[in-house]
């Protein structure tokens, strides 16, 4: 479901990056539905009328690294 939103900020993302850089922006339905300073304040805010796992929230930024995240974990393969 988000697949949707990420492709449509990644198509979008220069566009964004002159309105929003350095900030976090909620995409819900290929739109922007809220503007941010913190992933936090966007998660709180956005939480409050839209169901969890129905919206993306994303930092922007010029480069991939604004986008790619790396998990770690203590599993040991």
């Amino acid at each position: 479901m988000l697949r949707k939103e990420f492709e449509f900020y990644l198509k979008n993302q220069e566009e964004f990056v002159e309105k929003y850089e350095g900030r976090f922006i909620v995409l819900k339905n290929k739109q922007v539905i809220g503007v941010y300073d913190s992933k936090i304040e966007a998660y709180e805010e956005t939480k409050k009328d839209n169901e969890l796992g129905t919206f993306l929230i994303q930092f922007v930024g010029k480069d991939k690294e604004s986008y790619s995240q790396t998990f770690y974990s203590r599993v040991s393969v």
